[in-house]
């Protein structure tokens, strides 16, 4: 399946390898360079590269790029989820997947990869069952292994859940005060055009999980519309054919963090857009233009957006930009062009707005076009497509009486790839 893992930082320097067979030169990452090149940004690499005797498939997270080396025919969708689910395991571990913290865990990180994946094949990528074979780094541990030159990282006892028919979960977990916390979060993909109305919309949603439950529980999530999740996934605790006959999320959860299921919602549905921009960006002769921007929310969702902030890329011939704003700061980047408007909070009965005067270079064409603004936010409290959750039922260790877990359910709305052409 995958014979070799290949870490590239965005310098293009191979700082991290990892072979579960037969060892495959980093010359095979020729292939990856030469695309990278051709990509107009780290997003724009192929996911798939094609050489004449391997497949590199990769990702790009963190300023990183992930780039897994397989010698026969591969679903590339599994690779990729592998590879995410790496990423996952190592912001599970180290908080965060950067550059500097795996070459401050490099022990650890090898040894992550070792169980992870056995002779080529996924075995082991649930959190809480690695976290049974490979202890997570602390200050203590690492002083021990400096002092005695030895890890003390892995466990001589293989996991409990190994044995089991419920290899996600470890048995015998016991906690003093049962929680479940389920996160529905939901990222908004959209295209507007100059005269405000949307090209394309999509909705990206995501069920992150935070279970600290004692025993064995059995646990039933019911929507309140579930009719609207069409295109979903699930982790593998989760038993389909309930979810296909009755819309019920039926599982046995792993226990702390996991993400239970992801779902899109297409085009073909009405996408809510809860932001709006009023803008009049004009190039004139005379190397000077105007840009004067509004930002508003849509009154339909009744929320506060929050955290907003608009990109806008402007054209290479222009020099400097001055402006006002009447809420947040701004910031230009003389080199990139790139101009960062960090709004904040949105109040409706005063909306932020931007404006003043573009410099060219003198001589300058006249842009033909005006540039694309891209806007971040995040909307607490709501999850936009409408996804309601309406209860959570647990079986097995309720029904025994035993405790009765403190519940919570948090949604967020926030923005992917959200575009306003000008």
């Amino acid at each position: 399946m995958i014979h070799s893992l290949f870490v590239i930082n965005n310098s293009g320097d191979v700082f991290m390898e990892k072979h579960w067979k037969s060892v495959i030169h980093k010359s095979i990452c020729d292939y990856f360079f030469e695309a990278q090149n051709k990509a107009s940004c780290p997003e724009d690499v192929p996911p798939v590269i094609p050489t004449p005797h391997h497949y590199l498939i990769n990702i790009y997270r963190n300023n990183l790029y992930f780039v897994a080396v397989t010698t026969t025919e591969v679903p590339p969708l599994f690779v990729v989820e592998f590879l995410h689910r790496i990423c996952d395991t190592f912001e599970d571990y180290f908080s965060e997947c950067t550059e500097s913290q795996l070459k401050e865990h490099y022990v650890i990180v090898y040894e992550l990869l070792d169980e992870m994946l056995d002779n080529g094949f996924p075995l082991a990528v649930e959190s809480n069952v690695l976290k049974e074979l490979i202890k997570p780094p602390n200050f203590l541990r690492t002083i021990t292994d400096t002092v005695t030159g030895k890890s003390t990282s892995v466990s001589a006892t293989l996991p409990t859940g190994q044995l089991s028919n419920i290899p996600w979960r470890r048995t015998g977990v016991k906690y003093t005060n049962n929680e479940a916390y389920f996160d529905v979060i939901e990222e908004i993909d959209a295209i507007i055009d100059k005269s405000g109305s949307t090209v394309i919309a999509e909705i990206q949603g995501y069920i992150d999980c935070l279970i600290k439950l004692s025993g064995m529980p059995d646990l039933t999530l019911s929507f309140i519309n579930p009719r609207l999740l069409d295109d979903v996934s699930f982790h593998p605790c989760v038993r389909f054919k309930r979810w296909e006959s009755e819309r019920i999320l039926s599982f046995v959860p792993p226990d702390g963090h996991f993400r239970l299921m992801s779902y899109h919602i297409g085009t073909q549905n009405i996408v809510a857009i809860p932001i709006y921009l009023r803008h009049n960006i004009s190039f004139r002769d005379g190397n000077s233009g105007r840009f004067d921007v509004t930002i508003g929310p849509k009154q339909t969702l009744g929320k506060t957006i929050e955290n907003v902030t608009l990109e806008v890329p402007f054209p290479k011939s222009v020099l400097n930009v001055t402006l006002s704003t009447s809420q947040g700061k701004y910031t230009f980047d003389p080199v990139t062009k790139l101009m960062t408007w960090d709004v904040g909070k949105i109040d409706a009965s005063k909306l932020p707005n931007i404006k003043g005067n573009i410099s060219l270079q003198t001589g300058a064409a006249i842009p033909e076009s005006n540039p694309v603004c891209t806007v971040t936010f995040t909307i607490s409290q709501l999850a936009v497509s409408g996804i309601k959750v309406n209860r959570l039922d647990m079986y097995g260790e309720g029904d025994q009486k035993k405790y009765k877990p403190f519940k919570g359910v948090k949604y967020l709305t926030r923005a992917g790839k959200f575009q306003i052409r000008t």
